[in-house]
């Protein structure tokens, strides 16, 4: 039979990615060993995102945690610049390896900062928060200059499974440790898994599929010139709209999250009071809850990535997939109008969480692909690092002026609703930018 041919000659890691995405024969060694990493990083990731949940809620409150964003924003402005002018110094390769290896060594800071018993809640939150956006934005960065444009919209569905699954992995294990054997072990296990995935870096960097350019292919492991991150932001349309998006996401996504956890504080404070007798009982509820709500979002983040993601691409392209995930909040939060349960606001936060880590975070960064190497590296660290950090400061912002006010839910849903049409205004107008610079994306 003549039509059975070509998938008999197929390789074992193509069959084995075929579900996913079209995989080819040169890509499959590079797309497994990106998989890997992100999976890695997210499950290191996750690890250390429940510990934080448990510090800062623990010692400061839902109020406190979403105050801290402005300090990492107002970091950010020093490291951003900081990233870019060690970028221009350094090939890529040695780029993702130091800069993974530098937070790593914090790690140990931290542990020692822990056995002295210190309160670490909001330095540790602040780190946490620049790790996240650091690292796990330069090993994107390092995806969408390893492949090219067409590659990138059928790889990018694969490397994000690994990153869902490594991020219900790390929630799952993450609650098993706080219950059995504290918290610090998060930041042990964490650093021991980060370090492999600098490792690792060298690798899938060694067997990255080879373009018939060889110049080209040399230029690549050379360090970046140009200018800076954001000035290469503000003096291009594109990329100038790739970070408001950032702010609107982030400025919706984190309003969420501050109300899901002053529910989560006052649940914690009800069963087992405020007193410091009992602060050990709230760090375990507090951890256990939002194990189960990590755990529960990137299971259904997972199964999207899996089976959604890469369909959603072929039949609607790399655009037109920004609009459902600004749709969806914005139906849901015009449900919130109405005094929610704490059950609904879990169930809408899963799907939005979910939705926001697969079918989401993997359009947001195939929005890099036709972009330069220097704005793959420079300016996309300053989006997903400065610029979703002011997101979570005008959101900080929103909830200083609230808790003021004393607004309800549905007063602080029915301001999200108006964020959530701004967000999709700047989906519209960057698809218009996206098929200029990529038509038919």
């Amino acid at each position: 039979m003549p039509s059975a041919a070509p998938d008999q000659r197929r390789t074992i890691g193509e069959r084995l990615l075929s579900p996913i995405a079209d995989v080819r024969r040169d890509e499959v060694a590079s797309a497994l060993l990106m998989t890997l990493i992100m999976f890695l990083i997210l499950a290191a990731y996750y690890m250390l995102k429940t510990a934080r949940e448990v510090f800062i809620l623990s010692e400061g409150g839902a109020e406190v945690k979403s105050y801290s964003s402005a300090g990492q924003a107002l970091l950010l402005l020093v490291l951003v610049p900081a990233y870019g002018a060690f970028a221009s110094r350094v090939n890529r390769i040695q780029l993702v390896q130091w800069v993974t290896l530098f937070f790593v060594s914090h790690l140990g800071l931290f542990l020692i900062a822990i056995a002295a018993g210190w309160r670490v809640g909001v330095p540790y939150f602040l780190w946490v928060g620049i790790f996240n956006l650091m690292v796990i934005a330069q090993f994107w960065a390092f995806a969408a200059d390893l492949y090219t444009q067409e590659q990138g919209k059928r790889i990018f569905p694969v490397i994000g499974v690994g990153s869902s699954l490594g991020a219900w992995v790390g929630s799952m294990r993450a609650g098993y440790l706080v219950e059995n054997v504290g918290t610090a072990r998060l930041l042990i296990g964490a650093a021991i898994l980060l370090t492999i995935c600098a490792g690792l870096s060298r690798v899938v960097h060694a067997r990255r599929p080879r373009g018939t350019d060889t110049a080209a292919d040399a230029a690549h492991d050379q360090p970046l010139g140009g200018p800076s991150g954001f000035s290469l932001i503000f003096s291009d349309r594109y990329l100038f709209l790739i970070a408001l998006l950032a702010v609107a996401i982030n400025v919706v996504n984190t309003s969420g999250e501050y109300l899901f956890g002053r529910y989560v504080v006052e649940a914690a404070n009800a069963a087992h009071g405020t007193g410091p007798e009992a602060a050990a009982a709230r760090e375990a509820m507090i951890g256990n809850i939002y194990s189960r709500f990590f755990s529960a979002v990137n299971l259904a983040g997972f199964v999207m990535q899996m089976f959604v993601v890469s369909r959603v691409f072929k039949f609607l392209g790399i655009g037109r997939s920004l609009f459902i995930h600004p749709i969806v909040a914005l139906t849901g939060y015009l449900l919130m109008l109405r005094a929610p349960s704490i059950t609904f606001m879990a169930y809408f936060k899963v799907a939005d969480n979910s939705l926001d880590y697969s079918l989401g975070n993997t359009t947001k960064q195939a929005l890099w692909l036709p972009t330069s190497r220097e704005a793959k590296y420079k300016a996309k660290q300053a989006v997903d690092s400065f610029f979703v950090r002011a997101g979570d400061v005008l959101q900080a912002g929103l909830v200083f002026a609230g808790e003021r006010l004393a607004l309800t839910v549905p007063a602080f849903a029915g301001i999200n609703v108006v964020l959530s049409g701004v967000w999709l205004l700047i989906v519209a107008l960057l698809n218009q930018q996206l098929h200029r610079k990529s038509p038919g994306a």
